[in-house]
C-alpha cells in the first residue's frame, strides 16, 4: 500500500509504492496541477537498480514545470526527493523542447496531456519538440496517440494533434515533432466505453526506417501480409495497412493497429517494436493476434488506452465507464495514486472475460 501523509497544503507521496516507477512522478506532477495540489515525492524509483530520476523523468518534470509556470524543486540526475508547486493560473502559449537522447516524446506529454484538461487560457498551446523517440519500449507511439487516444479526448473537449516531421528510434533519437492543443472551451464530456460495437476493417502503420530497405529483405511487406493473413482467417475482415519508409537517426520498425467502430469506439493493439531476433512474420503475427483476442473477447478500450483514460475519467464531472481485457499493476498504481488527489469514487466490476472500470458522477 502507498504511504502518504497529507495536511492542507502539500501531499507527500511514497514514490517506491506499488511499480515504484517513472509513471507516479508523470501523473502526480499532473495531478498536482488538476488538483491544485503541492506535492513532495519521496523514495523516488527506491527500488530500481539505478534509484532517482532518470534524464528522460527530469526533462518530463521540467518540462511540465516551465509550459504550466509551476515550481519544481532543485534536481539532477539521481534524485530521490522533488517537491511541486502547481501554477493553476496560466500556461506558456509557445515552447521548444530539446531532448539529447531518445527518450519518450509519447511519455513526456502526457502529464501535458492531462494538466491541460484544468485550463481554459490560452486558447491554443503550441509545443515544438527537437530530440526525442517517437517509438520507444514501454511507451506509446506517436502514431498511437494520434490515432488512439486523442480522438477519444477530443471527444471529451481536449483537441491534440501531433504533426510529426521526424520520427526517432533507441539510441539516438533525433525526433522532430510539432504538438499543437487547443484546451477546452466547454465542460468535459465524461467517457463511456463499455460496447465494442461493430467492425468492419482494421488499419494500421508500420513505419520503417530507410536503413533497413537497403538489404531487399521486404521488411514491411513480409509483417503486412502476416497480419493480413491472420486478420482474414480469424475474423475475416479487411485491412488497411500503410507501410512507411522514413529516415532516422537509428534504424528501426515501428507497428500499431487499431479499429474505429460503428458506436465510437477505438480498439489498438498499442505500439509494437521490432527487435533483430523477431522475424518479420513473428512480429505481424504477434499485432495480429493482440488485436484478435480483444475483438473475440468484445473488449471496446485496449489495456494502453485504459491507463491513457483513467486521469480523464476521475476529473471530467459525471459518469464514467469504460470495459477493459485486464486490471495491470499499472492501472491499479494509476488509481490509487489518484485517490490521494480526490474522493471520487470508483469501482471495479470483474466479468467472465473482462473488468468495468466506473468513476461515479
Amino acid at each position: 500500500m502507498m504511504k502518504t501523509v497529507t495536511n492542507d497544503k502539500m501531499l507527500k507521496i511514497d514514490g517506491s509504492f506499488g511499480e515504484g516507477g517513472g509513471s507516479i512522478l508523470r501523473l502526480g506532477a499532473a495531478f498536482s496541477i488538476l488538483y491544485n495540489r503541492a506535492i513532495n515525492i519521496t523514495n523516488i524509483r527506491a527500488n530500481r537498480a539505478q534509484p532517482g530520476l532518470r534524464m528522460q523523468h527530469l526533462l518530463g518534470l521540467r518540462t511540465l514545470a516551465t509550459i504550466t509556470n509551476s515550481n519544481l524543486s532543485k534536481c539532477e540526475v539521481g534524485t530521490t526527493e522533488i517537491t511541486f508547486m502547481p501554477n493553476t493560473e496560466s500556461l506558456k502559449e509557445n515552447s521548444n523542447i530539446s531532448i539529447s537522447t531518445a527518450a519518450s516524446i509519447g511519455l513526456l506529454l502526457q502529464p501535458i496531456q492531462i494538466a491541460c484538461l484544468r485550463y481554459r487560457q490560452p486558447e491554443k498551446l503550441s509545443i515544438t519538440i527537437n530530440g526525442g523517440g517517437t517509438f520507444g519500449k514501454w511507451a506509446p507511439s506517436l502514431n498511437y496517440l494520434n490515432k488512439v487516444t486523442y480522438p477519444i479526448y477530443e471527444r471529451s473537449g481536449l483537441s491534440i494533434n501531433l504533426d510529426i516531421k521526424k520520427y526517432g528510434f533507441y539510441p539516438k533519437g533525433g525526433a522532430k515533432t510539432f504538438c499543437s492543443i487547443n484546451l477546452p472551451k466547454k465542460s468535459l464530456k465524461p467517457v463511456i466505453l463499455t460496447e465494442m460495437g461493430i467492425i468492419k476493417k482494421i488499419q494500421g502503420e508500420i513505419i520503417i526506417t530507410t536503413h533497413l530497405k537497403r538489404d531487399g529483405s521486404n521488411i514491411g511487406s513480409r509483417i503486412c501480409n502476416a497480419i493480413n493473413s491472420e486478420i482474414k482467417r480469424k475474423l475475416g475482415l479487411e485491412t488497411d495497412i500503410k507501410i512507411q519508409y522514413v529516415d532516422s537517426l537509428s534504424p528501426g520498425v515501428g507497428l500499431c493497429l487499431w479499429t474505429c467502430s460503428n458506436n465510437g469506439s477505438i480498439l489498438s493493439t498499442g505500439t509494437i517494436l521490432g527487435e533483430k531476433k523477431i522475424s518479420s512474420e513473428t512480429l505481424g503475427k504477434t499485432a495480429a493476434h493482440i488485436m484478435i483476442n480483444y475483438i473475440e473477447n468484445e473488449i471496446p478500450v485496449d489495456n494502453y488506452l485504459s491507463d491513457q483514460l483513467i486521469p480523464l475519467m476521475a476529473y471530467v464531472d459525471g459518469f464514467s465507464r469504460i470495459k477493459v481485457l485486464e486490471i495491470s499493476s499499472h492501472t491499479k498504481t494509476n488509481i490509487e495514486l489518484i485517490q490521494l488527489f480526490t474522493n471520487r469514487k470508483y469501482h471495479i466490476l470483474k466479468n467472465e472475460n473482462s473488468f468495468i472500470i466506473e468513476f461515479g458522477s
